[in-house]
């Protein structure tokens, strides 16, 4: 790939990075009060284990990339980091995270994870599409809009593509099911994670702010 060409994949990831950060958010803004133990599609996590899940990924963010190791960071972002305010916890998380992949030079270094020295822009790849992935986990279990914005859909399908040589897991997701022919791009790519679209299952009409 030529230097403009990866100029430009970084801008990319970056960009959706973001877009999917701001997805997520709008849908842990709506979550009610009453809905924090409500079981999403992912697995067997809650409403609030879901989102918790997603905060401490963006706390290690900048952790990562000032060159910590999984053992040094060690348990700091194990258990509950939402805390009274998840809101404003996974706000903060994000906003921290968005900030240190978008700083100069940041998606051109190597992160170490407990897998191994992955690049960062791969890293954030990765992110990106666990986001829109969840997003959609978090909008089922919670009645909201489940539409996730098509250009997040078509990178996650690229990204989750299989490809030549060795495998690089993205995400850690349900083996993939069936898909109807002609299925749209969002369904076939939350088929290639385990996802089925049923019909919104029903919901307490007397959600609490």
């Amino acid at each position: 790939m030529s230097q403009e060409g990866a100029d430009r994949r970084r801008r990319e990831v970056l960009r959706l990075y973001a877009e999917a950060l701001a997805s997520v958010g709008r849908r842990v803004q709506g979550v009610a009060a009453n809905q924090w133990q409500t079981a999403s599609p992912c697995s067997a996590r809650s409403v609030h284990e879901l989102v918790n899940h997603l905060t401490a990924e963006q706390l290690w963010v900048p952790e990562l990339l000032r060159g910590a190791t999984p053992c040094q960071v060690g348990g700091r972002f194990a258990g509950d980091v939402l805390g009274a305010d998840p809101a404003a916890s996974w706000s903060a998380a994000a906003t921290a995270a968005r900030e240190a992949f978008g700083a100069p030079g940041a998606l051109e270094l190597a992160v170490r994870l407990s897998t191994g020295e992955r690049p960062a822009l791969e890293f954030c790849a990765q992110l990106t599409v666990d986001l829109t992935v969840h997003t959609w986990d978090l909008a089922r279990a919670t009645g909201q809009d489940p539409h996730l914005a098509p250009e997040l859909v078509e990178f996650a399908l690229h990204e989750l593509a299989p490809r030549p040589g060795p495998a690089v897991a993205v995400g850690c997701f349900a083996p993939a099911v069936p898909t109807v022919p002609h299925a749209d791009p969002q369904t076939r790519m939350l088929g290639l994670v385990g996802r089925r679209c049923a019909p919104q299952p029903p919901f307490d009409p007397e959600l609490t702010d």
